[in-house]
């Protein structure tokens, strides 16, 4: 793979292409990683990887057709290019077809792209050398209790390379670290969670991880049987993240303007300038917000509802979904825009749900509730219903009972049924904002800022007998 760099394979796969138009995205990664189960380190690894998406377009007199190759290390171009184009041949033609995106800033390209020239960032098992040591004495501290502590902790690089036909030269670095820590008993009764995400692991602190496991650990204690129903009920970031990328991915124009999700408006159109709740929430996405940096351009290797291969390169500027409690805007490729007479808009790959007028740390938010539930973290989310955007999981690793401004003791786990869309409704409270780790997505979808909840009459639907 060293011997052939990414710019070079993107300028031998343009130059083999016998198609209307082209796109040739090329993605440079490296990972490192570290996994620990009984207060041990188990295993660690460091590896490479590359992946090459052919892009080809066609037009066969009834219009543009999109044909996309995706391949891992480094594959015959010639090969991969023919293939493309035999893909784009046998396909008809796109209802997303647009001219493909130009170098001009009437093109919508990104300011600010990476030095395309430059060799891949990387990563290596050396981002650790500072938090390992940590997790070591952790360890110790929570053998000393008689706890366990499991988890992982990883660091990808990702650089692409994007080219096109039309003179296109995008590149951008892309650093993902996250980390889970779960603490136990040794008979595994009681099991909390704590996580991170982080762009380097400069600012990952083990002790301040492990002091909430430990907090955790001692707030389970105490176990407190309850019946499924209606409790007022603390959600915090994490658990709040998880739920809101869920409602991020459905915010598709097409299928609100068609009446499929939850954002369509009855009797026709969308709910762009909707009151979505009485907070006055923001929503939004931007791929410089400092710690959450994303990628300013888009890359598609297939299109779909909320994205098309014929915007590849497209901008990716900061958004704002929802804005001071008011549905602002959806999802909306271009192709989709031109036939609704709306702005184009596409999705960034971070997410932040903030308050202006919020203060409340979580801690104040407990001291401020006289009873209700502090949940940690859903698992195992599932959509029931896409017009109300239904969702049923389960809670995991601490569901707490908080009595007179006190956490009291630990509570059986619940099945939950709620919409994302109608919880905002009904939010009555939201503390200040801080970036989070999602635990049910953050294997796609790590950069998130969030605040906690209070929902006064979270619906549990039933007992969960998972641990």
């Amino acid at each position: 793979m060293t011997q052939h760099r990414a710019q070079d394979l993107v300028e031998q796969a343009l130059a083999a292409s016998t198609a209307d138009g082209q796109v040739t995205v090329v993605v440079d990664g490296s990972e490192a990683n570290l996994r620990w189960a009984g207060n041990s380190l188990t295993t660690n690894g460091a590896m490479r990887s590359r992946q090459i998406v052919v892009v080809s377009f066609v037009d066969g007199g009834t219009g543009m057709a999109a044909g996309t190759v995706t391949r891992s290390g480094t594959p015959d171009i010639a090969d991969l290019v023919a293939a493309s184009e035999q893909s784009a041949r046998d396909a008809g033609p796109a209802e997303d077809a647009m001219p493909l995106i130009g170098p001009d800033p009437d093109g919508g390209v990104p300011p600010g792209s990476g030095d395309w020239d430059a060799d891949p960032a990387g990563t290596s098992i050396g981002v650790f050398a500072d938090f390992a040591p940590a997790l070591g004495q952790a360890f110790g501290e929570a053998g000393d209790r008689g706890e366990l502590l499991y988890g992982f902790a990883e660091h990808t690089m990702r650089t692409t390379y994007l080219g096109s036909s039309t003179g296109l030269r995008l590149r951008h670095d892309q650093p993902t670290g996250r980390v889970e820590l779960n603490g136990k008993t040794p008979d595994f009764s009681r099991s909390v969670w704590a996580g991170t995400s982080t762009r380097d692991f400069a600012d990952v602190s083990v002790a301040d991880l492990a002091a909430d496991v430990q907090k955790k650990m001692a707030w389970s204690q105490r176990r407190v049987d309850l019946p499924a129903g209606r409790y007022e009920t603390l959600l915090p970031p994490s658990a709040v993240s998880d739920l809101m990328i869920y409602l991020y991915w459905t915010m598709e124009a097409r299928d609100a303007d068609e009446g499929r999700n939850v954002f369509a408006r009855p009797g026709g159109g969308n709910r762009i300038g909707d009151r979505l709740t009485q907070l006055p929430l923001t929503l939004r996405s931007d791929p410089r917000h400092p710690g959450l940096e994303a990628s300013p351009f888009q890359v598609v290797a297939a299109s779909s509802g909320g994205a098309s291969v014929f915007d590849n390169g497209m901008a990716t500027p900061a958004v704002d979904w929802i804005s001071g409690g008011v549905l602002a805007n959806l999802v909306r490729p271009r192709a989709w825009a031109l036939r609704t007479t709306a702005p184009a808009t596409a999705a960034v790959d971070n997410l932040i749900l903030e308050d202006p007028t919020a203060t409340a740390t979580q801690e104040e938010m407990i001291a401020a509730t006289d009873r209700g539930l502090l949940l940690t973290t859903l698992w195992y989310i599932r959509e029931v219903d896409p017009q109300t955007l239904l969702l049923t999981g389960l809670t995991r690793d601490g569901v707490f009972l908080v009595e007179g401004g006190e956490v009291t003791g630990a509570v059986n786990n619940f099945r939950f049924n709620e919409s994302p869309v109608d919880l905002l409704g009904r939010a009555v409270q939201a503390g200040v904002t801080e970036r989070t780790l999602p635990r049910e997505w953050n294997d796609w979808f790590t950069r998130t800022a969030m605040p906690t909840l209070r929902v006064p009459d979270f619906n549990m639907s039933s007992v969960s007998p998972a641990s």
